[in-house]
């Protein structure tokens, strides 16, 4: 073999091992990335529960003598188990046909009614603002500024009996696509 040779050899070698070396870089990156994003949804999480308490205590603070405390009848008050099934969808992180399954929790204060959504591991997921009258439930979550994904998200539900409730969830991301859900809460089952 030439010396010639030898050069092309040496060079396609450092080409080959160059390439391995950034694609295993390019693999930490995405891992990074991965890391990063979550972090940003754990925040925007708690930034919303931090906003929510801001609000309550500003609203506690501006009408001391005048607060009317608002509660939910004791059959709605509490933990319901929610599973919601997509029936509709544009939106590509939805797909129709997808379940899921969290924890609702109906509670009130001297600022009025409020759901709390909670993921299988207790993580709040979102608190909604509600509102209660003979016709049903109606829960409204509209995220701040803020955050990455501009949701609004309102839910209507009717009471079927004492452990059931049945509705459906609109849900708008971005103003760019809609998803519909059908929502079926049951009270959990003590043993």
């Amino acid at each position: 073999m030439t010396l010639h040779r030898y050069y092309i050899i040496a060079v396609l070698l450092a080409f080959g091992l160059s390439a391995c070396e950034d694609n295993k870089k390019q693999q930490e990156l995405d891992v990074r990335e991965q890391r990063i994003s979550q972090r940003e949804r754990e925040f925007a999480l708690k930034e919303a529960d931090y906003k929510s308490l801001l609000e309550m205590r500003d609203s506690l603070l501006s009408k001391k003598d005048t607060a009317i405390i608002l509660h939910w009848p004791d059959e709605i008050a509490g933990l319901w188990n929610a599973k919601s099934i997509c029936r509709e969808s544009n939106c590509p992180e939805y797909v129709i046909g997808d379940q899921r399954f969290n924890s609702w929790e109906f509670i009130s204060d001297s600022t009025g009614l409020y759901t709390r959504v909670m993921s299988n591991d207790n993580q709040l997921v979102r608190v909604y603002n509600a509102r209660f009258d003979s016709t049903g439930i109606v829960l409204n979550f509209a995220s701040d500024s803020s955050a990455t994904k501009n949701m609004v998200l309102n839910v209507e539900l009717a009471r079927v009996n004492q452990a059931l409730m049945k509705g459906q969830q609109m849900m708008n991301i971005n103003q760019a696509c809609n998803s519909k859900f059908s929502l079926e809460l049951t009270r959990p089952t003590t043993k």
